[in-house]
């Protein structure tokens, strides 16, 4: 039977060492589907006060992420989307003055996207809540736990992009 100390633990999001913490696949399942159903729910939020397009926002991660020059064919191979729907993404973008289109070779038919400056406050005011959220989250595990779930989460990821069309 729970005590009123262990009830008040659990309240707080701390666990007793008599809690068994569940670490099969179906419970991996469930906790990142509902991490991925709240994201996307701030996400299309976020979309909707800036008149974008999920898919939109999707682009926008894609290029603040990019561990490199972003063109639009990479964007297009990242989201998965035909070179029309890309473009009708990007130019959305632009004339919402979340990113910029940079010809910065020789080749004036190499585009790179950047994330605009002016765009980040937006965004930033928008998602502090999840920053919040993470950060008090991260309050909870110690710097060796949260080196261990970064490398998960890393590792997960990778796995992740190297699936290319899973219905095929």
């Amino acid at each position: 039977m729970a005590t009123a100390n262990d009830r008040e633990q659990r309240a707080r999001g701390q666990r007793s060492p008599d809690d068994a913490v569940p670490t099969d696949l179906p419970a991996f399942g469930v906790q990142l589907r509902r991490m991925n159903g709240e994201i996307n729910r701030l996400m299309q939020g976020f979309a909707g006060e800036q008149g974008l397009h999920p898919t939109d926002v999707q682009a926008l991660a894609a290029i603040l992420d990019a561990d490199g020059p972003m063109t639009p064919k990479r964007l297009r191979e990242h989201l998965g989307l035909t070179s029309g729907a890309v473009t009708a993404c990007v130019d959305r973008l632009e004339r919402a003055g979340h990113i910029r289109r940079v010809r910065e070779s020789a080749d004036r038919r190499v585009v790179h996207l950047h994330y605009a400056a002016g765009a980040l406050p937006a965004a930033r005011t928008y998602f502090r809540p999840l920053a919040d959220a993470t950060a008090a989250a991260r309050s909870r595990f110690t710097e060796d736990e949260l080196a261990l779930v970064l490398r998960f989460l890393t590792t997960l990821n990778e796995e992740l992009s190297g699936i290319k069309d899973p219905g095929h």
